[in-house]
């Protein structure tokens, strides 16, 4: 590396790790001197016509002087960064600081001339946009604010590249050469740029891993058993469409094939690509096996072998030398320590997994960091075990293991568009960006429903999973998931039957329940369950247990009917006697009035109808309709004729379909969750907006933050400046003064003007007034010189209770805010009651920064204790609108100034009209890195 004097330390932080458009991966990095070689011979592959583009003239060789320009940087006012794949380079960007007459300069200088060069067999694959976006984030790390480019008109590729990165720009033309200039600054729409080019080259990522023409497994031993045998067996059982291959290094020579798959001892062996290798040899062979692929081209790894993370230090360290070495060759890996990968499309039926069955083809997504749900997950969807009754299907299936490279949020990226995917369930044992992944969610959700369980909810996460720490507790997690429109559920059992509902169901339209059904107990445990989750139940409507198929289909359809309704939960129990109602029959009845009005959804609650669960399984897959190669069969005229379930591995014959429950607890839950989330969808559709605010002073307020954290890199305020650091957005404090005496208490009342308040600021009486510490509504000093005598005769010298007095402010509920920026998930802003509500019961509230209006009221009214702001029992309502507009400035403020880590209002007094401010305090901190903001980048290994 470069150690001449005038030129600065290697910055290591700017080597990146990219996916490309195309969905493969590439590395970025500063150039050295110790390059030279590499870019002689990436400069010899280039065109005559883009070298043409490159230096305005024909260029066929880069001279000795060149190759020693373009090598020697200082990494200030030269920098030069290349794309590499396999170790090579593949594409160039270099800028140069220049002056204001166009010559080379240093800072102050904030200008500088950027050019590009990108080897002719990789254009097209987004190299150029990565690159900008790399460049753009190391000059504005430098000073450098704005870019220049000068391009020839034909080259319309890279003036493409240019315009279209969303940048503020400016264009002119001049002696045959279009030149741009553009602000480096981030815009919305740079941003959203940048976003939708992350989606499509992580979704395509994806998509090269679930859908390849060409899988290698390696490892296949050659006896039956072992990992690699079964992965191979399954892939060859499930009906793999694309060309199969067996590889393992100890195979004879002359065996030529192994279960009748081609086999061979090496990849390299292999005569045509690779797309996908699953590899299962031990870990300390792995590196070897991820070479010979990344040399013949294969596309993506997933690698069930175990012994890295999982294991220990050791395996740590190896887990970060496979992903580095993979991502050299442009590869993605699932893994390592997987369970595998399924996608049953009809195009690809890819069971590369452990499982021993293929499920159902339908229409949900499962991903699940860990094998074991993994399975879990698979079988209850697949039998619908577990008491939930009939047959599901799944398009993809992700098991990630250690989730070295690929996560939950490149696999959301791809079902976000995947046309076959109309549910997306995910087990996550860790969520590594948090803040990437609520972005992604909250897209998600408003397209599909997204429900998710999260497991090491309550301790460190799985030693194989590379995740950072994040300061919130899960509670306030699961909170900002919510927000982002995620179905957060507790167990896999809810996962699956949320899904099942969501899957073949419409979302409710409200709250509003229809109970119907053969047993008052039932339908009296239903509707209990309906009031305890929050919905509207009608009373229960008890058929008798003589109801016949027709008087189900009858009430059924006049309950859809009813515009009083907006979902139905129909209860069965098994009837004796002569007028039993045959299981066929009865599915046959609802389902066929169901399908008379498909806009509301329908649940069915069983109790040991084995038969109905069966003839109702059907009804609940999520497999695709039948086309016009297999169409279905007639639906029967009269409910009352049995109606056959579908085979297995068939669509089902009707196109309305009704999940069934066990318990009444577990269709009401997964309802519930349903209405929740389309309130959500409805909610989305119009977020609000940030108001606007004329007394707020953001750049009066930057110059203080600017001003105090010159004396160090963190700090807490004292009280004079959080006061007027808070003053510049509207929000004013309560001036308390300090009184270490009597005499100066009574003075401080005087200049206060009475009544006022006498409080201990101890830190163990501080917000404490239970414990006596606080004396309201004194009136006069002979009551203010009292009450100073017995606290400190009750809680010591006043040096330790830290007196103060403070003006009384009008009566109301104390309540608390509170803005924290997390490292890892943001920044966010929460509020709940003073006190025991929020410290002892969690009865707190949280949302993102920044914060709508529409957040605004949502989070005030979304705490358990709301009722006690709005007239509860008599007391009079409290200034909500007041109080929305408290958490707008702050959200505001924190939103702005990054640099502003915590700020904590407590109490705030919210009165009928008004509120007041008792206490604040405010941090400032060098804001934390935020990775979204930046270039586009792989987590680092």
């Amino acid at each position: 590396m470069q150690t001449s004097p005038d030129r600065h330390e290697y910055p290591a932080h700017w080597e990146a790790d990219v996916v490309l458009r195309d969905g493969g991966t590439a590395r970025i990095r500063p150039i050295t001197v110790d390059d030279a070689e590499r870019l002689v011979s990436f400069y010899e592959q280039v065109s005559d016509e883009s070298k043409y583009y490159r230096f305005f003239a024909p260029y066929p060789r880069l001279s000795a002087k060149d190759v020693h320009r373009f090598t020697h940087h200082d990494f200030v006012d030269r920098v030069g960064l290349a794309a590499t794949v396999g170790g090579e380079f593949i594409a160039t960007v270099r800028y140069d600081r220049i002056g204001a007459d166009g010559t080379p300069a240093s800072a102050p200088a904030d200008e500088a001339e950027v050019a590009f060069l990108v080897q002719d067999a990789h254009q097209g694959r987004g190299v150029a946009s990565a690159l900008l976006e790399h460049i753009a984030a190391v000059a504005r790390e430098r000073g450098i604010r704005r870019f220049a480019a000068e391009v020839l008109p034909a080259n319309t590729k890279m003036i493409k590249v240019f315009t279209d990165a969303g940048y503020t720009q400016k264009r002119s033309f001049e002696d045959g050469v279009v030149r741009l200039e553009f602000d480096l600054e981030p815009t919305d729409r740079s941003l959203a740029v940048q976003y939708a080019r992350e989606h499509r080259a992580e979704a395509r990522s994806v998509q090269r891993l679930l859908a390849p023409g060409s899988v290698a497994v390696i490892g296949a031993g050659r006896t039956p058993g072992g990992v690699g045998r079964s992965v191979l067996a399954n892939i060859r059982d499930a009906g793999f469409t694309g060309r199969l291959y067996a590889v393992n290094k100890a195979l004879p020579e002359e065996q030529k094939d192994l279960d009748g798959v081609p086999a061979h001892r090496s990849v390299r062996d292999i005569d045509g690509p690779v797309d996908l290798a699953v590899v299962a040899v031990p870990a300390e062979h792995v590196p070897e096996v991820v070479t010979e692929c990344g040399e013949h081209g294969v596309q993506g790894l997933v690698v069930v072998s175990a012994g890295y993370a999982e294991s220990g230090t050791e395996g740590r360290e190896r887990q970060r030398a496979l992903v580095r070495q993979a991502r050299t060759y442009g590869m993605r890996i699932i893994g390592p320590n997987a369970f595998g990968i399924i996608n049953t499309s009809p195009r690809i039926r890819l069971n590369a997994s452990l499982a021993p069955e293929t499920p159902r083809p339908g229409r949900i997504g499962l991903f699940a960091q860990s094998g074991a749900i993994g399975i879990a997950l698979l079988s209850r969807l697949h039998r619908r075990g577990g008491g939930v009754t009939g047959v599901t299907g799944v398009s993809t299936f992700v098991s990630s293991g250690n989730r070295a490279d690929v996560s939950g949020n490149d696999v959301l990226q791809y079902w976000y568009e995947d046309p076959d995917t109309d549910v997306v369930l995910m087990y996550l044992e860790s969520i590594g960006n948090p803040r990437k992944f609520t972005r992604l969610a909250r897209r998600t959700a408003a397209a599909k429903p997204l429900v998710v369980v999260q497991g090491a909810r309550h301790g460190a996460a799985p030693q194989g999973h590379a995740v950072r720490a994040t300061r919130l507790p899960h509670t306030t997690v699961s909170a900002l998931l919510r927000q982002a429109g995620v179905i957060r559920v507790d167990t896999i059992t809810e996962l699956v039957d949320a899904g099942l509902l969501l899957a073949r169901q419409p979302l409710p339209a409200g709250p509003r329940v229809a109970i119907l059904g053969n047993s008052e107990s039932l339908g009296l445990l239903t509707y209990d369950a309906c009031l305890a989750e929050g919905l509207r139940p009608h009373p229960p409507r008890d058929l008798t247990t003589a109801a016949s198929a027709a008087d189900f289909h009858t009430a059924l359809s006049r309950a859809l009917a009813d515009d009083r309704c907006d979902a139905v939960v129909v209860t069965a129990i098994p009837a004796v006697g002569e007028g039993s109602v045959a299981d066929a029959a009865l599915a046959g009845a609802l389902r066929s009035a169901a399908a008379a009005a498909p806009a509301k959804p329908v649940l069915v609650v069983h109790v040991e109808l084995g038969g109905l669960a069966e003839a109702l399984s059907a009804a609940a897959s999520t497999a695709p309709q039948a086309d016009a190669d297999n169409p279905p069969q007639a639906r029967p005229e009269s409910p009352q004729v049995a109606s056959r379930p579908a085979p297995p591995g068939e669509p089902p014959e009707e196109s309305h379909l009704i999940p069934a429950y066990p318990a009444a607890e577990r269709a009401v839950r997964a309802l519930a969750q349903a209405v929740a989330y389309a309130q959500w969808r409805r909610d989305a559709a119009d977020p609000g907006k940030v108001p606007e605010y004329e007394d707020v002073d953001q750049k009066g307020a930057a110059t203080l933050i600017d001003g105090l954290l010159a004396r160090g890199q963190g700090l807490t305020l004292g009280t004079e400046e959080t006061c007027d650091l808070l003053g510049h957005y509207g929000i004013h404090v309560h001036r308390a003064l300090p009184a270490p005496t009597p005499d100066t208490a009574a003075e401080a009342a005087r200049t206060l003007g009475y009544p006022v308040a006498l409080k201990a600021t101890a830190p163990h009486l501080r917000h404490r007034a239970d414990l006596g510490g606080v004396r309201l509504d004194l009136a006069d000093e002979d009551q203010l010189r009292r009450s100073y005598t017995e606290l400190t005769e009750l809680f010591g010298a006043p040096e330790e209770l830290r007196p103060v007095v403070q003006r009384m402010a009008p009566r109301g509920v104390d309540v608390v805010v509170r803005a924290v920026i997390d490292p890892a998930a943001g920044a966010v802003l929460s509020f709940g009651l003073a006190g025991a509500a929020s410290q002892l019961l969690g009865d707190t509230a949280h949302r993102l920064i920044p914060v709508t209006d529409k957040e605004a009221t949502s989070l005030v009214r979304s705490i358990r204790t709301a009722p006690l702001l709005f007239g509860w029992r008599g007391s009079a309502p409290a200034d909500t609108g007041a109080l929305e507009e408290l958490l707008l400035r702050v959200s505001r403020l924190v939103d702005d100034h990054p640099e502003v880590v915590a700020v904590t209002l407590e109490p705030v007094v919210v009165a009928s009209h008004g509120l007041s401010v008792l206490g604040a305090s405010v941090r400032l901190a060098p804001p934390p890195a935020r990775d979204d903001l930046g270039p586009r980048t792989l987590p680092a290994y």
